[in-house]
C-alpha cells in the first residue's frame, strides 16, 4: 500500500492488515475469473478465520432452502426463550463469501452478545443476478420469523448490509413481521447508486475497497446498474424511510462507501426513525477480520457488540 492520501491516517495495525489481506491477491481482481476469486477469497478468509470461541454450538440447517447456520451460545442456554436473536448477512459484493467466510465473526458475535446468531446464505452473481440474492435473504428471514418466537435484529456487512437494509424495507410493508424485527446494524454497507460525489471520490483508490471495485461488482450484479432505481437494489432510492426498524451505521474512514451511511440515518431521522451513524476512524473496508490484531478495529467491534445489546434490550441510547 503506497498511497500517500493514508499515510497518516491509517496506522501500522491496520497497514499490516491491508498488506496481509493483500498478499493473497497478485492483480487485479477484474482480471480474475469467478472462480478463482471464489478460491482466493476463501483462502484468505481461513487465514485470517479466528476459531470459534469457546461455549458456541453451531449447526448447519437450511431456511426456504437457503444454506443457513445456526450459532448458540451455552452460557445463553437457560435464557428467556423471548431474547432477541440476530439473522447475519454475509458481504462479498455479492459475487464472493459463504456462510464459512464469516462463520468466526457470527460465532464471536454469538459469544460476546449471548444472543443466538442465524446466518443466511443467498445465491451469488453473475450466476443468479438481482433479485436472486435479495429474494433468498427475505425468504429466510421470513421462514425464520414463522419458524421462531421473538424479536430479530438484523445485521450484515458490506453487501449483507445492503441485504440487511432492503430486507428491512420489504418486510416493514407486513405488520406481523415488522414488529418483531427490532433493530438493524449495517457494518460498511452499500446502500446508494451516487459513485461520483463524496466519499466515493475522495476514497476512490482506498485500499480493500475501490470505486472499480464497486463498478465492477454491480455490473456482475445487476443487467444495467445505471438505470436501476429499485430500492431493493439501492435502499437509499427508496421514497418512503418511516416504519424501519431503529438502525445504527457502522463506516470505515477510509472507504468510498462512507457517505452511504449518513445518508442512510438521515433519511430514516428525517422520516421519524431512530438511526445512529458510527463512523470508525483511520480503518478500512473489510475491518472486521481485523478485529484480533488492529486496536482500532477491536475498538469498532466493540462499538457493534454494544450496539447489539442495547437493540436486544429495547433501549435507544443515542441522542
Amino acid at each position: 500500500m503506497t498511497d500517500s492520501l493514508y499515510d497518516h491516517i491509517i496506522d501500522a495495525e491496520t497497514r499490516a492488515f491491508i498488506e496481509r489481506t493483500e498478499s493473497f491477491y497478485s492483480g487485479d481482481t477484474a482480471t480474475m475469473t469467478i472462480a478463482e476469486q471464489r478460491a482466493t477469497y476463501d483462502a484468505m478468509c481461513r487465514d485470517f478465520h479466528q476459531g470459534r470461541p469457546a461455549g458456541i454450538t453451531v449447526k448447519d440447517r437450511p431456511l426456504a432452502g437457503r444454506p443457513a447456520r445456526h450459532y448458540t451460545c451455552a452460557q445463553a442456554a437457560d435464557a428467556d426463550t423471548s431474547a432477541a436473536r440476530i439473522i447475519y448477512f454475509h458481504g462479498g459484493g455479492f459475487v464472493v463469501g459463504s456462510l464459512d467466510s464469516h462463520d468466526d465473526v457470527c460465532a464471536e458475535i454469538c459469544a460476546r452478545s449471548r444472543l443466538d446468531v442465524i446466518a443466511i446464505g443467498y445465491r451469488l452473481a453473475p450466476e443468479h443476478r438481482h433479485p436472486a440474492m435479495f429474494d433468498d435473504c427475505v425468504a429466510a428471514t421470513r421462514a425464520l420469523l414463522d419458524a421462531a418466537g421473538g424479536p430479530f435484529i438484523l445485521c450484515g456487512d458490506s453487501a449483507g448490509g445492503n441485504l440487511a437494509a432492503a430486507t428491512a424495507h420489504a418486510l416493514r410493508q407486513d405488520a406481523a413481521f415488522s414488529r418483531r424485527i427490532i433493530g438493524q446494524i449495517l457494518i460498511y454497507p452499500s446502500l446508494g447508486r451516487d459513485t461520483a460525489s463524496g466519499s466515493f471520490v475522495a476514497h476512490a483508490n482506498a485500499p480493500m475497497l475501490t470505486r472499480a471495485d464497486m463498478q465492477y461488482y454491480l455490473q456482475l450484479r445487476l443487467e444495467d446498474p445505471l438505470t436501476s432505481n429499485d430500492p431493493a437494489v439501492y435502499p437509499l432510492d427508496d421514497s418512503d424511510f418511516s416504519g424501519l426498524p431503529p438502525t445504527v451505521v457502522i463506516t470505515a474512514e477510509c472507504d468510498p462507501l462512507r457517505d452511504d451511511g449518513p445518508a442512510y440515518c438521515s433519511a430514516i431521522t428525517a422520516a421519524g426513525g431512530k438511526a445512529h451513524w458510527i463512523d470508525a476512524g483511520g480503518l478500512v473496508h473489510g475491518f472486521l477480520r481485523a478485529r484480533g490484531s488492529s486496536a482500532r478495529a477491536t475498538a469498532a467491534f466493540a462499538h457493534i457488540i454494544d450496539t447489539v445489546a442495547m437493540l436486544a434490550s429495547g433501549a435507544w441510547t443515542f441522542e
